[in-house]
């Protein structure tokens, strides 16, 4: 049986937590700058911890009024100071329940920026050099990420279950139309021509080759719940586990 895994970013106070984590592998949960506190962050390891979920932080820009979706301008090293603090917190309250920091995603405009822009890349990978060597970082293929972090840390390819590719493989903007995909069925055959055929099919109907270690759907899609459980069941009956 094939599986996949699926990871998911919570602790974003949307209130869908408890129902997502029986279906994902993996967590990004909120550090507080986007979203979230040290109460929902102990809150939502509480949850991980219950359903043997992987826990990673989820650092963003300082920024709780645009949700960390829009760039900041900010200095290289006041960035590296609240990426690294960030993690830090949410690390400290894992290793409080004598669990282990798994991995770090950067949120939103942090993630997308990190993806062409070499400062805000090196800025993420120094903040997570700066906590602990041996976390995994999880980015998009072919990202300044990905190159910049060769032989530095180690690193986790990820694509997207709930959102449109751009030809380029980047995401297509939130201000753009359609640029969430919130169907079930679409975002099964989304993911089914990721794991399959190892392709996906961009906005303008072009099908690419991409390659993952772990898909993301996110926690504040509305039908989230919904979405989960139908892939579950669409992929259990082709022998895929998620």
């Amino acid at each position: 049986m094939k599986r996949i895994i699926l990871n998911a970013d919570v602790g974003e106070e949307i209130g869908f937590d408890a129902e997502i984590m029986p279906f994902i592998s993996w967590c990004n949960i909120a550090c507080g700058s986007h979203a979230g506190n040290e109460e929902v962050i102990q809150k939502t390891i509480n949850l991980a911890i219950e359903n043997n979920v992987k826990i990673g932080a989820h650092p963003s820009y300082p920024d709780r009024e645009n949700f960390g979706r829009k760039v900041m301008s900010i200095s290289y090293e006041d960035l590296v100071q609240s990426i690294t603090g960030q993690i830090r917190l949410v690390k400290f309250y894992v290793e409080q329940k004598g669990e282990t920091l798994h991995h770090v995603k950067p949120h939103g405009a942090l993630y997308n920026h990190a993806v062409k822009n070499r400062e805000v890349a090196k800025a993420i990978i120094e903040s997570v050099k700066n906590i602990d060597k041996d976390l995994y970082l999880i980015t998009p293929k072919d990202s300044e990420i990905s190159y910049l972090s060769k032989g530095v840390l180690n690193i986790k390819f990820e694509a997207f279950a709930d959102r449109n590719y751009n030809e380029d493989l980047t995401l297509v903007s939130r201000s753009e139309n359609e640029s969430v995909i919130t169907d079930p069925e679409h975002v099964f055959d989304h993911v089914f021509k990721m794991v399959s055929q190892g392709k996906i099919k961009t906005k303008r109907g072009e099908e690419l080759p991409i390659f993952f270690d772990t898909i993301c759907i996110h926690g504040d899609t509305q039908n989230v719940v919904e979405i989960l459980k139908f892939l579950r069941a669409e992929f259990t009956n082709r022998n895929f586990m998620i």
